[in-house]
């Protein structure tokens, strides 16, 4: 991506960073940090930081671990019901029928 085209290139990284990072902030656009996580490690160890690399792949399990135990919540599960069936229904995993209705309560 040529910066001159988009109009970016006078300006600083530092500042794009910010920029883009308060942008992703106000629309809570988690793909966007997602995506970030994923690129990290690799671009830790484009700049030579490898051990940086593997130790920024040990923080974003870490944070995905965390962020992940407080789904272990029963309110917070309930809460993600509509989440979770809308998955399982984009991939074609519906239960069978079998009469019963228990959600777990």
């Amino acid at each position: 991506m040529d910066d001159n085209v988009n109009g970016f290139a006078n300006t600083s990284t530092e500042d794009l960073r910010e920029r883009a990072v308060e942008l992703a902030r106000q629309r809570w656009d988690v793909r966007f940090f997602w995506k970030l996580l994923g690129l990290i490690p690799a671009a830790e160890a484009v700049a030579g930081n490898t051990d940086a690399s593997e130790a920024s792949v040990a923080q974003v399990s870490g944070l995905l671990y965390e962020a992940l135990s407080s789904e272990q919540d029963p309110k917070v599960q309930e809460a993600l019901r509509p989440v979770y069936i809308q998955y399982l229904v984009e991939h074609d995993a519906a239960p069978e029928i079998t009469g019963e209705t228990d959600r777990g309560a």
